[in-house]
């Protein structure tokens, strides 16, 4: 935490072109050393920063959604509520990432390490999903993510490297929506199966 709060704040303050692996390190009061057992660039470091507990987030907001909803519409609004459309007002933070190809490039692979807990997730809110079933979801559903922050960070820099200013392109959430729509079929055929595998046998009856 003391890492990543550091990164982040001399990225503000000096631009993140400015700051050095040592110059963190120094800020939390590490070595070197110890930066690299955590992190493996500044950008990683800056960018875990900006997404702190995240990961979590989207996992209880699965989880606390009300039963009647859908595994598919449970994903997409747990997703889709954590980011932030910036519209007419884009925050400092998300400035210098959008004015910064490598931090744009690591807050887009940001939500690559859903997987495993996202899998034990869908697996507690579908019962009898099978394992792998949830594995290849979860997995499809942090590749739609994925592929919604890259269009939407990539249509910024064009628009910034075009006009010199940062230009809200669009809505994230939107494109957030569409893109995990379409894997709507594959998560609701995958509850109905479950729901369907789970259900108690009808007793025999008129047997003698």
């Amino acid at each position: 935490m003391a890492l990543r709060e550091a990164a982040l704040r001399l990225a503000l303050e000096r631009g993140p072109e400015n700051v050095r692996v040592s110059d963190i390190a120094d800020a939390a009061g590490v070595s070197p050393r110890t930066y690299n057992n955590y992190y493996s660039s500044r950008e990683q470091a800056i960018i875990a920063a900006v997404t702190a507990e995240r990961e979590q987030r989207i996992i209880a907001a699965i989880l606390s959604q009300p039963e009647s909803t859908s595994i598919s519409e449970a994903v997409i609004n747990a997703i889709v509520e954590q980011y932030t459309d910036p519209g007419e007002h884009v925050s400092d933070v998300m400035l210098m990432v959008m004015n910064n190809p490598t931090l744009r490039s690591s807050y887009a692979d940001s939500i690559a390490p859903l997987g495993r807990s996202l899998a034990e997730a869908l697996s507690r809110r579908v019962a009898g999903m099978d394992p792998l079933t949830a594995d290849v979801l979860a997995a499809s559903i942090g590749a739609a993510a994925r592929v919604a922050i890259e269009d939407w960070l990539t249509s910024v820099a064009t628009r910034t490297l075009s006009t010199g200013f940062v230009v809200p392109a669009g809505s994230l959430p939107d494109r957030l929506r569409t893109a995990l729509t379409a894997l709507r079929p594959a998560l609701e055929d995958a509850e109905r199966r479950a729901r369907s595998a789970s259900a108690p046998t009808p007793a025999l009856k008129g047997l003698t």
